[in-house]
């Protein structure tokens, strides 16, 4: 009889959690939903340079007069192959917060753009070809996002960290794939088809592992704000244009971390040149890729250890890290190539840690009514940062390549 009542009170004092014992279906299926929705977009920005350099020709810049470091730029930057990237994505965002919540239309309509960015790029013989296969994988992963992130206020808190956690697996595995695929000399082609499995993966997860919605909702943490604000769902499209403007002390951080950020992988990455190392030119910015990303999954899925709140310091120092990338490819002063690296996982922390943290504020402070229609808004704020640097990153780029080489600081 004691046993008996000691199991109810140890019952009764578990945590959500612990009272759900299939909750391991829904973390698993939005950690495989993160990472299958960035997985494409993920493998489009470290294969930038050889989409580039597939339908391009390079330039080189040298001055016979005097001891100077060779200059090699492709005519158009990755940045061009970031904007590709982007603003399809960024397009999609911009609409899916008015439209219906048709969760299942949405997924499958991902799916198929991401199988047909895939096909596209792989099969592409002309540039058009093949960016509009990016322009499909930028449809698809903003769709996605627009749509899943937002669809986990349905679930118990910690799927959104989950999901936040498998996108930054997609940058590790997405990034560290293609390097390796490529070091192995297999066709971008093959590489391209032997990506079809992440959207097979995708449907796996949402339409068999993950649960429905009904009932699943964590409520044990109260929302902040609900406390003190009219929990009422949002009602028309006045109401919900009158709301945005609450919504920009999650947005305007998160852009500026994200324009810096982009501004360097897309714009200066490129240009970074270690010579007498154990790296080509162009496995250096695959790798760097890798490296970033690398920094990115850990500050995803680490916001249950580690919470932030003043985003906008992760934006100085974010700038920070623009300063030191825009004058090494002008002058190549780092001594060492892991200088770099280190600098570069430094910048992922930084861009995943915004991310994660923006997101998980949002999902204490904004009334669990209005949860899913804030969220598919935010998640603009870095698109459209990213988008901003891509503009940027190609004049940018070009003037560089038009600078006269520097020989190196440290010989």
């Amino acid at each position: 009889m004691v046993a008996i009542t000691d199991k109810q009170n140890a019952l009764e004092k578990a945590t959500p959690e612990q009272k759900d014992k299939q909750l391991w279906r829904d973390l698993v299926a939005f950690w495989i939903l993160g990472l299958c929705n960035n997985f494409g977009y993920v493998v489009m920005l470290s294969a930038a340079h050889d989409i580039i350099a597939r339908f391009d020709e390079t330039t080189e810049v040298s001055d016979p007069k005097a001891e100077v470091l060779e200059r090699q730029c492709n005519i158009v930057s990755t940045g061009a192959i970031l904007l590709a990237d982007v603003i399809p994505g960024f397009v999609v965002k911009l609409v899916m917060p008015f439209l219906p919540f048709w969760i299942n239309t949405r997924v499958a309509s991902a799916v198929a753009l991401s199988v047909a960015g895939f096909l596209c790029v792989g099969f592409a013989e002309v540039e058009m070809v093949a960016l509009l296969g990016v322009v499909c994988t930028s449809a698809a992963c903003g769709m996605g996002e627009s749509s899943i992130l937002p669809y986990t206020s349905n679930y118990n808190r910690n799927s959104l960290s989950t999901w936040s956690s498998g996108t930054g697996g997609a940058g590790v595995i997405g990034a560290l794939a293609y390097a390796g695929l490529c070091a192995i000399n297999v066709s971008s082609r093959n590489i391209m088809l032997i990506m079809l499995i992440f959207p097979v993966l995708e449907c796996i997860a949402f339409w068999i592992i993950l649960r429905k919605p009904s009932g699943l909702v964590d409520n044990s943490v109260p929302s902040v704000t609900s406390v003190v604000e009219d929990d009422k769902p949002l009602q028309g499209w006045k109401e919900q244009l009158m709301y945005i403007t609450s919504l920009f002390k999650y947005m305007l951080p998160l852009l500026f971390v994200y324009f810096f950020e982009y501004f360097i992988n897309q714009g200066l990455f490129e240009l970074v040149n270690f010579e007498n190392t154990f790296l080509d030119k162009e496995s250096q910015y695959r790798w760097l890729c890798v490296d970033y990303q690398i920094g990115v999954f850990i500050s995803r899925s680490s916001v249950n250890l580690i919470k932030f709140k003043h985003i906008w310091i992760l934006s100085l120092l974010q700038f920070i890290n623009v300063a030191y990338f825009l004058t090494e490819v002008i002058f190549f002063y780092t001594p060492s190539i892991w200088i770099a690296f280190a600098i570069v996982l430094w910048e992922g922390l930084l861009g995943g840690g915004a991310y994660v943290n923006t997101f998980y504020r949002m999902s204490s402070e904004v009334p669990r009514s209005r949860q899913e229609f804030a969220i598919a808004v935010t998640v603009q704020a870095d698109s459209l940062g990213i988008m901003l640097s891509g503009f940027l990153a190609m004049p940018v780029h070009n003037a560089i390549c038009r600078l006269p080489a520097h020989p190196k600081l440290f010989s």
